[in-house]
């Protein structure tokens, strides 16, 4: 018993031992900063233009509203996620992948979002997975998808990221995330080219068929093959696409 109270002592005194420190104003700054870097960088078309997307330190903090310190910090914290590099007196690079790179981030994509289908049949409900046929809904014989490219990538980008949300992983946002600057600008890049816009719009709308009939088995199938397609593709033409 003696033995045991001291361990239960010992205990207690472990846990009042723990130091906290305290949060500094400068660490909100920091967070917010990173967060709102992060999402601006996401958004970006950075494979669009053959030329280095480059960031300007001073231009973020003035926009974004804080010091340069946090600025500083955030970047560096998206430098250890992989999405930029400083380059001293030129300023911040947003990073591209090779080739070899961009297939391998398409296949991740491909094994997470077919995961996320995989939950979202289990959790989402009729009116949210409408959400997704509602996308497609604007593409028919007069807006046809090979017409209007930059439509078909805004829905083609759009389902897939409400397909991730609808499976109410937080995990798996925060692993797609890291991937969809890259996944987002390769799509945006190869849709307008051999007839994949309108392939794309009929892979989708197969996708859905088999989310809202609960099968699945299928919309697990139909999601990675679609994906694994855009793969396929760069690990295809992607020499003339990175040249």
């Amino acid at each position: 018993m003696a033995g045991l109270a001291r361990a239960r002592n010992g205990a207690r005194g472990s846990r009042l031992a723990v130091r906290l420190p305290r949060i500094r104003q400068e660490d909100s700054f920091k967070t917010k900063a990173y967060a709102a870097l992060k999402q601006a960088i996401i958004r970006m078309d950075i494979y669009s233009t053959p030329e280095p997307v480059m960031l300007d330190e001073r231009e973020i903090s003035e926009r974004i509203g804080v010091s340069r310190t946090p600025i500083r910090e955030a970047v560096a914290m998206l430098e250890q996620d992989g999405f930029v590099r400083t380059v001293p007196r030129r300023g911040i690079l947003v990073i591209r992948k090779n080739k070899r790179e961009i297939i391998e981030m398409v296949q991740a994509w491909a094994a997470l979002e077919s995961m996320a289908v995989r939950l979202l049949i289990g959790v989402a409900s009729d009116e949210e997975i409408a959400g997704l046929r509602a996308l497609m809904n604007e593409f028919d014989e007069t807006h046809r998808p090979g017409d209007h490219v930059s439509d078909s990538s805004n829905a083609n980008i759009a389902f897939h990221q409400m397909i991730i949300g609808l499976a109410k992983s937080p995990v798996l946002t925060n692993l797609t995330d890291n991937l969809l600057l890259h996944v987002r600008g390769i799509s945006a890049l190869t849709i307008g080219r051999h007839d994949r816009a309108k392939k794309s719009i009929g892979d989708h709308l197969e996708i859905i068929n088999a989310i809202e009939k609960r099968d699945v088995d299928a919309a697990e199938r139909l999601s990675r093959a679609h994906t694994l397609g855009l793969a396929a593709y760069v690990e295809e033409h992607g020499d003339e696409i990175f040249n």
